[in-house]
């Protein structure tokens, strides 16, 4: 039962909506399935990375992480904002010249800077880790495996998705509706968790 748990909650929570399928749509439509591969890659692998790490040290971790969660949310919010602007601009066709796939190790990196990225891991090391120091490290390791099987073929839905609409989105307007959309949404998910982050600090918002 536990591990039918874990299966599900790493499944749920990589195929739900969240800046990494965000990404991985608007790269399945405007570079492929193929080319986006990196991405994907970067992304799962990156999780179960930082899934082991956070399970390991999760005492230290989540102090460190209450003195760090700010600033960390604020820059990953900004980091969306970016790449909002990156996304948008991708249907226009000097920006579909300059515009490349997001990398295996960019996506990977992103993964500390993910609001959606951090709930996942640290609930799910809070939720499927032993009370007990014995066997910690096997735990940890077997929960990282889970992250990266289970979590690659729940975004790769996404890529794969925005492939298929290719053909769709031939037209420049067309493309550039759907980039101007997609990096709207977001943008808009930049602002939320940005607000919803600085609201108990500033108070009066």
């Amino acid at each position: 039962m536990p591990e039918f748990a874990l299966l599900s909650y790493v499944a749920l929570m990589s195929i739900t909506p969240g800046p990494n399928n965000l990404m991985l749509a608007s790269s399945g439509v405007n570079f492929g399935f193929r080319r986006t591969l990196p991405h994907m890659l970067g992304i799962s692998l990156g999780c179960a990375l930082q899934v082991f790490i956070v399970a390991m040290l999760l005492a230290q971790m989540l102090g460190w992480l209450e003195t760090w969660r700010l600033p960390l949310a604020v820059a990953g919010s900004v980091y969306l904002l970016w790449l909002s602007w990156t996304l948008a601009m991708a249907g226009l066709p000097e920006g579909r010249a300059q515009a490349r796939p997001l990398g295996f190790v960019g996506a990977a990196m992103f993964q500390w800077l993910n609001p959606k990225a951090w709930v996942m891991v640290l609930n799910a090391s809070i939720l499927f880790m032993p009370a007990k120091a014995d066997g910690r490290m096997a735990a940890a390791l077997l929960l990282a495996l889970v992250f990266a099987v289970v979590n690659l073929p729940c975004i790769s839905v996404w890529a794969w998705g925005g492939e298929k609409l290719r053909r769709w989105l031939q037209r420049p307007e067309a493309l550039l509706v759907y980039n101007l959309s997609m990096g709207g949404m977001m943008a808009a998910t930049a602002l939320w968790l940005m607000y919803d982050e600085l609201q108990p600090v500033l108070g009066w918002i």
